[in-house]
């Protein structure tokens, strides 16, 4: 166990609470619950923050000092006492967190005395609490980082090192501000929530926990928590601070969703409700992992999905005709074959949270296609004449094809463009001498797309996986460096400014030393999120000239895929790219049968295509 910490040992139950955030209402209205409960002050902890977005930065440090609870130092508490010039977030440079921040830290700076300095600079960095036979350790973000978010969505994997780094049965964290509870492998992660800003989830009220053994078993309460937001909220307007987080505290919808991963932007707005759950310590010791490698885990609060976005109804996207409300359903023919795109194989050495196509190390489902297979649909294209002036090759993680390299060079020697589309990890960087020799060879017709969904490392890996960014940075440094042609693809999912996104991938490779050619059409494409539960309108035929688009904008009006399924004697075409298992969307075994219009009876066609805008060959 760990040693050099406070350890507290509390005689009944233990009351937490997170982020007062210069609320003085809410605070005072905490410390009077605490009162009720009779709980007394040494069995109370605020898990840090207490200064922050509110207008009573000063009395709020004041009465919660003075109160004699313990206190775990937050980063706002690290900042003002260190004298920094920032609250310590992190927040991606230029967004509207960090222009909201500036300002009430500016305000705090001002309003916050030597003295209560002093208190926040000897606060420690960690308590634990030994309870029912386990000892938990309370932290502010992360075992060691201060101001790390975990929210409910962030990864098992990262959680479970956390606790494995703090070397407890347990961690009690705040900082993210949205409450929530979960076992991994056996042991705990719990969150109170923040007591001075309402949880992100459209009401003004904010939480609070209590612990308690009961018979061998740990009880945690999630407490909602009302009080005076409206005088809270005035008092802010009246020091003139942001609105929007004056705003927060009356309708609990956050001003900025900047950090928050894709799960919990999709829960925004949903009212969480009151629960309660056990924890028996010891019970499942043993590591347990999922099929995908990740560490098991139970979430055990909030209950029940809660995403705010509508579900597609079943009846949408039945008939390839006609649409649910009865109308002439758009459909799209092919122009000409400009793009033939292939699928390599499923197979990927990472599983994403959100494939599209569900590639991972196990999903096999689409086989790796052979050269001479591929070869097959080469001499189609130049037997029939078609005019395809570029091959797409996709998987999985093509680079895992174990015959990729002949394939690349069978394509690039019969004068077709080539790009190709990597996470730009070890599959790739395994392939180093052979691919400076294709671009030495064939340099203009190759490009290689590296997929880096964010600029930041805690988004890109929330989609791909814990450790991913640093190699996928590295292996777009590789070929860039030695003149590869390169571009970008990432995901608009989060939901900021695609300006301010654009700017923080141009700020990441100029901090890199990246010469990036950023300047050139199709070198940083940002693809929108595709879910296919989630409703979206069905494309009629009416909807070209209301949407002021035409058929020829859609990318099957000039591209199709070859894929090979397990178990197929030979590959087949499909209509696109991002429907590669929808046995309606295929076409026959060859490309000259493959020229039939082709209806759009998918939620992709609407979201990712037609209202999205957007193609795989990112022009």
């Amino acid at each position: 166990m760990s040693q050099g910490f406070q350890i507290l040992e509390p005689d009944g139950p233990l009351l937490i609470f997170g982020g007062a955030y210069s609320n003085l209402e809410a605070t005072a209205a905490m410390l009077a619950e605490a009162g009720r409960l009779g709980i007394p002050p040494e069995r109370v902890i605020c898990t840090g923050d207490v200064v922050a977005y509110g207008a009573d930065a000063d009395a709020t440090a004041t009465l919660v000092r003075d109160f004699g609870c313990h206190v775990v130092m937050g980063n706002c508490e690290e900042s003002l006492a260190s004298g920094t010039s920032d609250c310590g977030c992190g927040f991606p440079e230029d967004s509207a967190c960090q222009r909201l921040s500036s300002a009430w830290f500016t305000y705090a700076d001002r309003t916050v005395g030597a003295g209560l300095r002093a208190w926040m600079a000897s606060l420690p960095r960690r308590i634990d609490v030994e309870i029912g036979g386990a000892r938990l350790a309370v932290v502010h973000g992360g075992a060691e980082a201060i101001n790390r978010f975990i929210f409910a969505s962030t990864p098992a994997s990262i959680k479970i090192a956390e606790i494995d780094r703090a070397g407890v049965d347990g961690i009690i964290g705040g900082h993210c501000g949205i409450p929530f509870t979960q076992v991994i492998d056996g042991r705990l992660w719990h969150n109170s929530g923040a007591l001075g800003m309402p949880a992100n989830d459209g009401t003004s009220s904010v939480w609070y926990s209590v612990l308690e053994v009961k018979g061998g078993v740990i009880s945690i309460e999630h407490r909602v928590l009302d009080y005076d937001y409206r005088l809270a909220a005035q008092k802010m307007r009246s020091a003139g601070l942001p609105e929007g987080y004056a705003a927060a505290l009356e309708t609990g919808i956050w001003p900025s969703c900047d950090v928050l991963p894709f799960k919990e932007i999709r829960e925004r707005g949903v009212a969480l409700v009151e629960g309660s759950l056990e924890w028996r310590p010891h019970q499942g010791d043993a590591a347990v992992t999922t099929a995908e490698g990740e560490p098991a885990f139970e979430h055990l609060w909030p209950k029940g999905e809660r995403a705010n976005v509508p579900r597609l109804p079943e009846e949408k996207f039945k008939d390839p005709v006609l649409t649910a409300a009865g109308e002439p359903r758009a459909s799209v023919a092919l122009n000409r074959l400009a793009t033939l795109w292939i699928n390599t194989g499923t197979l990927c050495n990472i599983a994403c949270r959100s494939c599209y196509i569900e590639s991972s190390p196990r999903n096999d489902r689409l086989v790796y296609i052979r050269k001479a297979e591929v070869l097959t649909y080469l001499d189609e294209i130049a037997e029939g004449g078609m005019a395809t002036e570029e091959i797409g090759l996709t998987g999985g993680e093509p680079f895992m094809n174990p015959e990729i390299i002949g394939i690349l060079e069978a394509c690039l020697d019969r004068g077709f463009k080539v790009l190709i589309l990597t996470n730009g990890m070890r599959p790739m960087q395994r392939h180093r001498a052979a691919l400076l020799d294709l671009n030495r060879r064939y340099g203009p017709l190759l490009t290689l797309r590296v997929s880096l969904d964010h600029y930041t490392a805690d988004r890109h890996e929330e989609e791909r996986g814990p450790g991913t960014f640093v190699h996928a940075l590295s292996g777009l440094k590789w070929l860039i460096q030695n003149g590869f042609r390169t571009s970008i693809a990432g995901r608009t999912m989060w939901g900021e400014d695609p300006a301010a996104e654009r700017g923080g991938y141009l700020r990441l490779l100029a901090d890199q030393d990246i010469a990036f050619a950023s300047e050139e059409p199709g070198t940083l494409v940002l693809f929108p999120e595709m879910e296919p539960t989630r409703d979206v309108p069905e494309i009629t035929t009416a909807c070209w000239g209301i949407l002021h688009k035409s058929p020829d904008d859609v990318m099957c009006s000039s591209s199709r895929m070859v894929v090979k399924r397990k178990g197929a004697a030979q590959p087949v075409v499909v209509a696109c790219t991002l429907l590669p298992y929808a046995r309606e969307f295929e076409l026959g075994d060859a490309l000259k049968e493959a020229g039939r219009p082709v209806p759009l009876n998918h939620p992709f066609c609407s979201q990712f295509c037609v209202l999205g805008g957007s193609s795989c060959s990112g022009k």
